[in-house]
């Protein structure tokens, strides 16, 4: 990928900056319902489902039930968001890793954050991508960054779910861990934003409305470990090391690498304005067994990983 016209952009600042206590109600006007009503098997798109003509009266009336009960987190102050985030200077190196600094002076080496590349034939002239082609080679001289974060909006939701479970009302229990998980993504979505117009500020005059931000009309990706591009759980565990997160915000990580308390979204910011998301899909061992090396894990465990991407049997390869 070029970069020979491109300067990356400079942060505000390098390091962690933690945010406590965020409003609940700023990110109400963040949320993306469509996966709320997906959750609950209504398929389709809002706000048209509400006046579908065969699910219509059910979608209204669970957009009712949530809409109070939203209310009600808000009013009563039912949930706590928080959230982490942090800019690291990094370049790419070969093998498509990308080095995380200490600082400015490039010379001490902080971490390595280590990504996979799409293998599949594709035509002459597009790319097999990789999420380190989207932060600057390190022998182009030019100094890049990468950011990171984690958050959660579920602070104080096991008081809650455990109450409607006393009272048998399970209906209540599955719709607050439902919101909460929007409010989650819309804290991402909201934090996303800031980072694009203020912190890393590559974006200053960004004016997107929130059904441009669902459709991502902006510039730079916020991809997550264990998804598409970033498929490998384990590098949640680097992020953690990166941020501290579970020191900042009490958010903590479990040996499946998942995260708790639950309603949590944690990944890593890309400014490059030609930065997307991909899937990675079906891997070859000769990649796997690279991949296995730089992270320092013997090949079975890269394999346990990385097993829905495998292009081969990890048995007969053996």
């Amino acid at each position: 990928m070029s970069l020979s016209d491109y300067q990356p952009p400079v942060p505000e600042f390098t390091g962690q900056r933690v945010f406590d206590n965020i409003d609940i109600a700023v990110l109400k006007e963040y949320i993306d319902w469509m996966p709320f009503f997906n959750a609950w098997e209504f398929h389709g798109k809002y706000p048209a489902i509400l006046s579908d003509r065969i699910v219509g009266e059910a979608a209204r009336s669970l957009f009712s039930d949530a809409s109070v009960m939203l209310e009600k987190i808000v009013a009563e102050k039912w949930l706590q968001a928080r959230a982490v985030i942090g800019f690291y200077p990094a370049n790419s190196i070969e093998h498509d890793d990308i080095r995380v600094f200490t600082d400015d002076n490039r010379q001490d080496e902080l971490m390595r954050l280590c990504h996979l590349r799409q293998q599949r034939s594709k035509p002459a002239g597009q790319p097999q991508y990789c999420l380190a082609d989207f932060v600057a080679p390190i022998d182009s001289g030019r100094h890049d960054y990468v950011g990171a974060f984690a958050l959660t909006a579920g602070i104080g939701i096991d008081e809650h779910v455990a109450r409607f479970e006393a009272d048998h009302d399970d209906y209540s229990s599955i719709l607050l861990k439902a919101l909460a998980d929007r409010l989650a993504e819309a804290l991402a979505e909201y934090l996303h934003q800031r980072v694009r117009t203020e912190f890393w500020a590559y974006e200053s005059d960004e004016r997107l409305n929130n059904n441009e931000l669902i459709a991502e009309k902006y510039r730079g990706i916020r991809p997550a470990p264990g998804y598409p591009a970033c498929p490998d759980h384990t590098e949640k565990g680097q992020l953690w090391k990166l941020l501290g997160v579970e020191s900042a915000i009490d958010l903590k990580l479990t040996d499946s690498f998942a995260m708790y308390p639950t309603a949590a979204v944690s990944g890593f910011y890309f400014s490059h304005p030609e930065s997307r998301y991909f899937s990675v899909g079906k891997l070859g061992r000769d990649q796997v067994v690279s991949y296995a090396e730089r992270k320092s894990m013997s090949v079975e465990e890269a394999e346990r990983w990385l097993s829905p991407n495998l292009g081969y049997d990890p048995a007969r390869a053996a």
